[in-house]
């Protein structure tokens, strides 16, 4: 089969096939995503394909049994779980990390990488710059002006008026 014939196959049988296998499935998306992913394998074959004479019904196959290999990964990946008793209660951020990372984002790219690597990951200045690739006066400064930039986005205003700043 030609690049052209695969083609054409493909434009006359995605959605037939992804119609089929959605009434198998009865998931839309995972129909889809099998049938894309057996014309992807079916594209290295196209040649043993057209010799075969049946490149639909290859292509059927192969994207249900890509179906029922994610269903025995996901069986198997329940199956962990309920041995394990599911996962510890996590909190989500509270209001204050939102700020910081909603403050983080406005600064640029370069600062918010450094002060990640010297307060997140606990580099030292020198480690920062054999990273990054920076002189470590360069990481001091993008640490400065880092500082510099959340102290303003972070400063809580009402924490200002009661001051009277």
């Amino acid at each position: 089969m030609t690049v052209e014939e695969f083609e054409e196959f493909y434009a006359q049988a995605a959605a037939r096939l992804t119609g089929q296998l959605y009434v198998m499935l009865g998931d839309l998306h995972e129909a889809q995503d099998v049938v894309q992913e057996a014309f992807v394998k079916g594209w290295s074959r196209r040649a043993r394909l057209d010799r075969d004479g049946r490149p639909e019904a290859w292509i059927r196959t192969v994207a249900w049994r890509l179906a029922v290999s994610r269903w025995r990964g996901l069986r198997r990946s329940a199956s962990a779980w309920q041995r394990s008793g599911a996962p510890p209660h996590a909190e989500g951020p509270g209001p204050e990390s939102v700020a910081l990372v909603e403050a983080l984002r406005e600064l640029p790219p370069q600062q918010r990488r450094t002060l990640a690597l010297h307060y997140m990951c606990d580099l030292t200045v020198e480690q920062i710059a054999g990273e990054t690739g920076l002189s470590p006066g360069t990481v001091k400064t993008h640490l400065s002006r880092g500082r510099a930039a959340l102290a303003l986005r972070l400063t809580d205003p009402r924490t200002e008026e009661a001051h009277g700043v």
